[in-house]
């Protein structure tokens, strides 16, 4: 019994041992990316890939109102063939541009994927390079309010450090937001 107790005890001392080792950190990946000055070209050019996109959508309304405008005035006057015509022709742009809004959102998501996620694979590169150094077992990232809670005397913040590793200036800081 004495020795069981002895092997409970000296596992409990040893385990709360290794517990007090273990060291955590925190970043604020969402921070880190939206500093990085690669995401600077990165929204100019989603900006950019937007205005396109919007510009075609609106080309596509004008020519829809257009026609309806068309149709509307004139559809007293025309035949019902004509009008049977010009009801599907607004029928088919209608069908077009809501195709085109559809396939332009996916379009959007996919680039937006494609410019970003070597903006993030660096951003996390930076964060395993700071982890190693700093002996760090998991670093969470705060940014999501996923985590209920930090204990930021137990948890090194690593926000700066990784800011460091990517080269972005103490100075540069997120937009503050406007208020109403």
């Amino acid at each position: 019994m004495k020795k069981t107790l002895l092997i409970v005890l000296a596992f409990v001392f040893a385990s709360s041992s290794f517990a007090q080792d273990l060291k955590f950190g925190h970043v604020n990946m969402q921070e880190i990316v939206y500093l990085m000055d690669e995401m600077d070209s990165a929204r100019v050019t989603l900006e950019k890939y937007n205005k396109d996109i919007q510009d075609m959508y609106n080309e596509m309304v004008a020519e829809f109102e257009k026609k309806y405008t068309e149709y509307q005035q004139m559809a007293a006057n025309w035949s019902p063939a004509v009008l049977q015509s010009k009801q599907q022709d607004l029928q088919s742009l209608e069908l077009r541009l809501q195709e085109y809004q559809q396939s332009a959102q996916i379009d959007m998501q996919n680039k937006q994927q494609e410019i970003l996620a070597p903006i993030q694979l660096k951003a996390n590169e930076a964060v395993q390079k700071v982890g190693r150094a700093n002996g760090l077992i998991y670093i969470f990232d705060i940014s999501m309010g996923t985590i209920p809670f930090i204990n930021e005397s137990l948890s090194m913040d690593v926000t700066a450090e990784v800011k460091a590793a990517l080269n972005i200036s103490p100075d540069k800081k997120l937009p503050v937001a406007q208020g109403m």
